[in-house]
Order: structure tokens, then sequence, then C-alpha cells
């Protein structure tokens, strides 16, 4: 290693530092230069904003240096990684514990704020400051908290180890290489709509454009969120050997209420964007869902939680984190209700319409968050008060969320079908009532053909057939005077990523139900030759070779599966054992298909050659990623929809920038 390279640590640190020096220049000078009319203070948000995500990414190329060379004298590198440590886990360890964890939150939060100050230049002069200013405010609470608590480039010198105690080995997989940037792209995206938000209330302009800037951003940050979570439910499924899609787990819940809040606001965006109202539950609804992703920080990091997901960091971080929150809580709702009584919408809207089911929507959405939310945290307050343990599992959770998403499911459809401030009466009964015949006889037939009666696959099928007979019928009226081909090409990106979003929703009820009702399971020993019958299936068990990995030794079994005579898989699942840590962990064999999963893990060695085996028989579990991200695609596309690209003119430009009294429409 030369001599420059042995200060590459060093380099990373200083550039945190000069990161903190931007940030600040970027949180004051463009929120006095709004406040005061002065271009040039407001000018230099932007080149700020490039500054801080410029030296973040030096930062972290350096961290990254670190570990792709062995620089076992960073204890941060020491502490989580491993000569033997393949290369693209030696990349992925970078944010593998909490401190380049959080050095990687840094550098996404400072992008989305480089992709602000580039993507939004059409937006007015004053507005754009004040978005980049409390977009810097953010980023210096979390550069502190890097900086002063969790400093990845701290060193071990002069004691330095020969080599690093390995990579926890549950993170040892493609999937936790993937899953945490995903969701932290999620989660710090709703730093942007919260940005908007308190942007829009410091400037007084709660408008229709205000809105339509705002959308968007909250698209891309709840499609990256949705496609975290279900990244993270299929790593637990085939790693962890339960056969478990979810678990209700606390940290679950932490990344997955503000996923519910941001669903919820992006409706109330695109009502507050088309009507001019709504606009009081769209800033509650945006700070919501940033201050819910903060608590799940909080959550993960403080210690308070255990749970397979989360970080053992010292508490004092939390309180850290906690004290954050609160400031970016109290700040935001107090600046609300200074605002909020001259927020008013003069636009009227009758029950029957769009307007009305949006509200709905989102109702059910906030009391869904909100169940939750005390579900998590209530065993936590318990603890701290009266020291009493009080876990809440999946009843308590299935019991109330599963209603709540039926009724969801059933404004779904009637939403799709109403008008925006009106609904004629009659014409919606005449549009309602051979979909509601329709479904009720689909999911009768259904439910007779698959499998067993069953009231819970009943009421499956007819919400889907509910849903998906609903958006067919809104197609159809939308082209019925254009032709089907016409009509199709005329519709807008954002209208068909709804209806995608909506489909996914319905590809997810139907694995989330089915694999619930119908999941088979057998927990049994078996010697080289036994077999077992299992629902149409045989498993063969054919004993277990050792086998040596870069940095584990493992038993890897083999287990043919036959569907009557012909032979359709063979499974290697493998039990590991990771040499520096001394950890078992449990690969998972697994026959992935359309319509259901074939499952297979080992558990402890028995006498003789046999081992406890664990086989699952998993129906439609699959689609319930596959509508996750079908519903985090269709996120994306209404993002990509052509008036969210429109060039605001210098004319509307200098309107939005004088007019203090109307609704601008860009």
């Amino acid at each position: 290693m030369s001599d420059a390279a042995l200060y590459v640590p060093e380099l990373g640190q200083l550039a945190m530092i000069l990161a903190l020096c931007f940030a600040v220049v970027q949180s004051f000078f463009p929120l006095v230069g709004a406040w005061r009319g002065d271009h040039k203070w407001m000018s230099l948000g932007q080149p700020a904003a490039w500054g801080q995500f410029f030296f973040l990414l030096i930062a972290f190329l350096c961290l990254t240096w670190s570990f792709m060379t062995d620089d076992f004298s960073v204890a941060y590198t020491a502490s989580n990684s491993n000569s033997a440590l393949p290369w693209f886990y030696k990349f992925s360890a970078v944010w593998g514990a909490h401190e380049g964890s959080l050095l990687l939150w840094a550098l996404i939060l400072a992008g989305w704020t480089f992709a602000v100050a580039i993507f939004s230049r059409q937006l007015p002069e004053e507005m754009l400051a004040r978005v980049l200013a409390v977009m810097g405010m953010i980023s210096i609470g979390f550069l502190l908290f890097l900086i002063e608590t969790s400093n990845p480039f701290v060193r071990l010198l002069p004691q330095m180890p020969m080599d690093g105690r390995d990579l926890n080995p549950l993170l040892q997989d493609f999937g936790l290489i993937v899953h945490p940037p995903m969701l932290y792209m999620g989660y710090v995206g709703f730093s942007v709509a919260f940005a908007f938000a308190i942007a829009a209330l410091l400037g007084g302009k709660l408008d229709a454009a205000w809105a339509r800037w705002s959308r968007p951003w909250t698209l891309i940050a709840w499609a990256f969120l949705g496609a975290g979570i279900a990244l993270g439910s299929w790593w637990a499924y085939y790693e962890l050997g339960w056969g478990g899609w979810w678990f209700w787990d606390p940290v679950e819940n932490a990344s997955f209420m503000p996923w519910l809040l941001g669903t919820a606001l992006i409706h109330s965006l695109a009502v507050t964007e088309k009507r001019g109202v709504f606009k009081n539950w769209t800033v509650l609804l945006a700070i919501a869902a940033f201050s819910l992703s903060l608590l799940g920080t909080f959550l993960v990091r403080s210690g308070v939680l255990t749970s397979v997901h989360a970080f053992a960091a010292d508490p004092e971080r939390g309180i850290f984190i906690l004290v954050f929150l609160l400031v970016v809580v109290g700040a935001s709702l107090t600046l609300f209700v200074l605002r909020a009584p001259g927020v008013k919408s003069k636009v009227g809207f009758t029950f029957w319409s769009k307007e009305t089911l949006l509200l709905i929507n989102n109702i059910i959405l906030v009391v869904a968050t909100a169940m939750v939310l005390l579900g998590t945290l209530y065993p936590l307050v318990l603890d701290s008060l009266t020291g009493a343990k009080l876990s809440v599992g999946p009843p308590y959770f299935n019991a109330l969320f599963v209603p709540l998403m039926g009724i969801l499911m059933l404004a779904m459809g009637v939403g799709v079908l109403t008008r925006w401030k009106s609904t004629p009466t009659q014409w919606l009964i005449k549009m309602i009532a051979p979909i509601l015949i329709a479904s009720a006889v689909l999911a009768g037939v259904g439910s007779l053909l698959y499998r067993d009666f069953n009231i819970a696959v009943l009421g499956l099928f007819f919400l889907c057939a509910w849903v998906l007979l609903a958006s067919l019928r809104d197609i159809m009226d939308k082209t019925r005077h254009k032709g089907l081909l016409r009509g199709v090409r005329s519709l807008t990106r954002s209208y068909w990523g709804m209806q995608l979003g909506h489909l996914g929703m319905v590809f997810m009820a139907v694995g989330v139900v089915l694999v619930s009702q119908y999941s088979d399971e057998r927990d049994l020993k078996m010697a080289p030759g036994d077999s077992l019958e299992m629902a149409g299936y045989r498993f063969v068990f054919e004993g277990a070779q050792h086998y040596e990995g870069p940095n584990y030794i493992s038993d890897k079994g083999s287990v043919r599966i036959f569907e009557g005579e012909r032979e359709i898989a063979l499974l290697h699942p493998e039990k590991r054992l990771y040499v520096v840590q001394q950890m078992p962990m449990t690969e998972a064999g697994i026959s992935a298909g359309f319509t259901r999963d074939l499952y297979v893990a080992m558990g402890e060695p028995l006498e003789n050659g046999a081992w406890a085996i664990r086989v699952h028989i998993k129906p439609y579990v699959r689609w319930i990623w596959l509508g996750a991200f079908l519903t985090a695609f269709g996120g994306v596309l209404s993002a990509m929809d052509r008036r969210y690209r429109v060039k605001v003119t210098k004319k509307v430009k200098d309107a939005l920038n004088t007019d203090k009294g109307k609704t601008a429409h860009v």
C-alpha cells in the first residue's frame, strides 16, 4: 500500500466535515435569501447541494476503499470484514453495520438533494431555495450524528488486528446487498415531500402547483420504499429458514408505517393537485411520513428493540436521534399550526365523488398506520414504565389490519368509477350493479373450484374480482368514444400507474390469503433414502455432503422432488458454519413456481447420517412480491407522466413568484 493510500480514512473524515460545512451554507443562505428576496443568496442553494453530495461521495468511496483493501486499522472495517470475505460482500459490508449504513443514509439524502437541485430548476426561485434549505437542515442533523457519535473512520492504531471479525453471516447474501440501499432510498426520499410541504408553509403557497411539484418525488420515494420492503420480505423468507414472509417484527413495522402513510400522501397530493382541496391533509401526511421514517431510524439504532433486522447500537445514539425527531416534528407542527388557519379550500364536492372516496382511503390508511404504531410501541412503553414484558404478535395485527384492507379494497372499486366533484347516483348504481353481481358469481365459483370452501378465500375472490372488474369498467368508460386502441393510447401514464398499483394490490392480496390458508408444513427426521409424500409431491432425501466455502464450512443436502413418477426438482439445502464468528446459518432449498413454492430447510444433524428436515409447500407466495413490485412500478410510471416534465415558461414562473393569492396552474 502506497504512503498516500495510508491516509484514505483521514481523507474520508475530512470529506464528511466539508460536507457538513456545505450543508450549513445550504440551509442558511437560501432560506434567508428567500425571506429577503435576495437572488444571490438564494442561488447559493444549488452549488451547496452539489458540494455536499460530492464530498459525501468521496467519504463513501474512502470507506469502500478501506474494505476492499482490507485496511483493518479502521475500526469499522475490522469489525465488519475479513480478508477471506468475497469482494461483493466486502462492498455490501460498507453499509453492513451502524456507522457505514448511516454514511450511506447521508449520501442518499445528499443524492436526493442533488437531484432536486438539478431537476427542479423550473420551480420558482424562492420555492426551490426553501426546499433546498429544509433538506440542508435535515442533512446537518444526520451529519452531526455521523461525525460526533458514529464516525466510520475511527482508527485502531497502533494495535491493528491482523484480520477482521467478518461480516455478520445474516448479511452475507445478495438480498442484503440491494435491500438496505433500496429501503434507504424510500426512507430518505420522503424528506423531499417533507421539504416541499415545509417550504410551501413558509411561503404561504399551499396551491395546486406545490402539489404537482411534490408529487413525482413522493411517488419515486414511495416506490423505492415498497420495493425495499418486498426485498426484505423475500430475504427473510429464503434466508432465515422459517418459511415465513412477514412476521410483524417491530423493525419490519418501522418501514411499513411510512409506506402506509406514503400511500395516503400520494392520493392526497392527487386531490390537492387536481381539485385544490385536502391541503391540510397533504401537509400533515408529508410531515407524518417523514417523521415515521425518523422514528424507524430511532427504533433500529437505539437498542430498544431485539430483532434480526436491528443494529446493536449504543442507546446514547438513540437519544440523539430521538431529540432530532422531536425537533423536526415539533418545529414542523408548530409551523403548521401557525399557517393552517390561513389555508382554506373553497372548492366543494358531494358525498358520491372521487374526493370523498379518496378521503375514506386516507382515513383507512391512517387508522391502519396508527394500529401498527400502537402494536409496535406499546410493549416498549409498558416495559419502560412498569418493567412488564409484553409481546404483541401476529394475532393482534391480523385481527385489525386484514379487515381494514378489505374495506380499503371495497373503496378502491368504487373510487375508480366515481367522478371529481360529483357523481350522479343513478349513473353510479348503473355502473356498480353488474360489477357487484359478477364479482359475487366469480367469487362463489372460484372458491368452490379452489380446494375446499373457505370463507376467507370467498371474501378474497370477491374483493379481487371487485377491484379488477371496476378497473376494467373504468377503462372501457374512458375509451368508449375513441375505440379501444386509440383510447388506451390517449390515457396518461399517471392513470396507467394507478391501475398497475391497484393490480399489484390484488396480486398481493391473493398471495397473502392463499399462502396463509393453504400452506402445508412438516418437520421430520430423514435419513438418506427416506421419502415424504405431501400434497401430491414426493420428497426423497439423499443425504448431505461436506463442502467448504470461502469463509464457511457447510453440510449440503440433496433432496429430489417427484410429482407422480416425474422428477421436477433437485434441491440443495445447506447448514453453514461461518468460521470466524462460529455462527450457524440455514440456506433453504427452494423450487420456485408461479403458483407454488416447494421449500426444504435442514435443521440439526442426528444419528446415522439423519437430519432434522423442514418441508413447506407455499401456494402463490411469489404473488406477494410480484404484487409489491407491480405496485412500485406503478408509482414509477405515474411519476413519469408528461405533465411532470413540462417546463415552466418565464411568464408562468414570474406569475408564481409574484401572485400571492391565486392558485397557479403549471
